[in-house]
């Protein structure tokens, strides 16, 4: 069964209730989730997953946009669970996956912690050690811009820098929908930017935006905000404008 699917993952830290959008696609033989949520999302997702019809442990791979840690946190939960899944990302993003290189999140965290108000530096320091914690997981497979895989209909990589060096995005050719990670957002119900504190090049970021423009593309899927299905080559003309 050919099948795309949004995976709303809602939780509550600090009495504030969130949602990311993970998504999986399958088909005969695949099943593919791309990101995976913070650390200890394991039994969020696969819940999701299982509600809306899916059994997590026949997924054969996982994409990665970036190496933030609310889109691979839970990777090494997800590899040890199930070990035969491979998993996908960018040669660029590969060594802050594995664990080779110090993320670059951590680093900006680091280089802005000396500037900060004094009652904003504890959670700064908290964040800090959340980076400093998460479990690293070695790339099954490094891919790059246009490399296609030719499973769920067509998974084609998008490099998308910007927001991390080695950020890629995913088009879905049989379902023209292109899943973004952090490329883009939804604020509003309408698409957006990634933030701009977050973003470590938003220059880039916007010519990555540019680029989406080539594509046939009927459905846009934000990790934040969900999906966007309005015109969207027009709301993506509106943003690089």
């Amino acid at each position: 069964m050919n099948r795309l699917t949004v995976l709303p993952v809602e939780f509550t830290t600090v009495g504030i209730t969130n949602t990311i959008y993970p998504a999986i696609v399958c088909d005969e033989t695949e099943m593919v989730l791309f990101d995976c949520g913070y650390p200890g999302f394991f039994p969020l997702l696969t819940s999701a997953a299982a509600a809306a019809g899916f059994d997590c442990s026949k997924l054969t791979k996982i994409f990665i946009t970036h190496h933030d840690y609310d889109h691979m946190g839970a990777l090494a939960e997800f590899k040890q669970a199930y070990p035969q899944v491979q998993i996908i990302a960018s040669c660029i993003e590969e060594p802050y996956i594995s664990g080779r290189r110090k993320s670059l999140r951590l680093q900006q965290a680091e280089d802005i912690y000396p500037t900060l108000p004094e009652e904003q530096k504890d959670f700064a320091r908290n964040f800090q050690q959340k980076l400093q914690e998460m479990k690293h997981v070695a790339v099954d497979c490094c891919v790059s811009d246009k490399a296609r895989l030719d499973c769920c209909g067509g998974i084609e990589v998008v490099a998308t820098p910007g927001h991390m060096p080695g950020h890629i995005s995913l088009y879905l050719h049989d379902y023209k929908t292109l899943i973004t990670g952090d490329a883009l957002t939804m604020e509003n119900s309408d698409l957006a930017m990634a933030n701009p504190q977050y973003t470590l090049d938003m220059a880039t970021a916007k010519e990555s935006i540019k680029k989406l423009l080539t594509y046939d593309i009927e459905q846009i899927i934000c990790y934040h905000g969900g999906s966007y299905t309005g015109n969207c080559r027009e709301a993506l003309q509106r943003l690089v404008r």
